[in-house]
């Protein structure tokens, strides 16, 4: 299982460096989409009493969505993203209470929109317009660094101090312990990135250490956000298209929150990636 989580990891790291590096925004945001349509997909399988038909039917819808963002460059409504997470972070706390407010299939229909589309379009827009004085590709990579190392962080300081639960009911492997040492060591990497990167930061350490402990927290809550559907559901991974790694939901769950949030971020801070 493990030679196959890596041969799936060096591949999906293939594609998307290649993809980063390599294309112009139009078939970058359509390499980008086919990524998290398959994400939208497995969601779509949440939405409850949907046949393969209405399944099929709203994907559609989603990929219609993300042709009208695009070629009408709406993604600007991005900063408003944090307030969906907002949102989404009472339910968390609420759950298991509160179900009834978001079950349904129309709820569940416009939370995958909202899940989704923004994070895609946050990916793209990055990409594009680069941020914090780095071109498109670096920047991309330095905001997800952030995640990467908040998720490698959390896991190893979860297995060595972990004993408080920070979720149970939604998640019950994650500590607060593993919380804080995700987020020490995301923050240690933006400091070791801003100081000692041959391509200088466009931003002063002291506003951009809050806007990157935010998006780790987004990420965190993402993570969080699945796992509660998940578990209302009563499945483990969101589906089985990655050999060893589950479903494709599955890797981008933390991304869905933290890169809208990044996103709006910069915006309201007046930081180079912004609107």
């Amino acid at each position: 299982m493990l030679k196959l989580r890596i041969i799936t990891a060096l591949v999906l790291v293939a594609i998307v460096l290649s993809a980063l590096f390599g294309l112009g925004r139009e078939w970058f945001a359509l390499v980008a989409a086919a990524f998290f349509l398959a994400a939208a997909w497995e969601w779509s399988a949440w939405i409850g009493r949907l046949s393969v038909g209405g399944r099929s039917a709203w994907l559609v819808l989603v990929a219609g969505i993300m042709w009208a963002v695009e070629t009408w460059q709406l993604a600007a409504w991005l900063q408003w993203a944090p307030l969906f997470w907002l949102f989404a972070l009472v339910l968390v706390v609420r759950y298991p209470q509160g179900t009834g407010l978001w079950s349904s299939v129309a709820a569940m229909s416009i939370l995958g929109f909202l899940v989704i589309v923004p994070a895609w379009a946050a990916v793209v827009h990055i990409k594009d317009h680069g941020a914090l004085g780095l071109d498109g590709p670096w920047a991309l990579l330095f905001v997800l660094l952030w995640v990467w190392a908040a998720d490698t962080g959390a896991y190893f300081a979860g297995r060595r101090f972990g004993k408080h639960k920070l979720a149970p009911s939604v998640s019950p492997g994650k500590t607060i312990e593993g919380l804080v040492g995700g987020v020490l060591l995301s923050l240690a990497v933006v400091v070791a990135v801003h100081q000692l990167a041959p391509i200088a930061i466009d931003a002063p350490l002291i506003l951009l250490l809050p806007v990157a402990l935010v998006t780790v927290l987004a990420s965190v809550l993402g993570d969080l956000f699945e796992s509660m559907v998940k578990r209302f559901r009563g499945v483990k991974d969101s589906g089985n298209v990655l050999p060893g790694h589950g479903g494709m939901l599955d890797r981008v769950d933390s991304v869905t929150a933290a890169l809208p949030v990044a996103v709006a971020l910069l915006s309201w801070a007046q930081l180079p990636g912004g609107f």
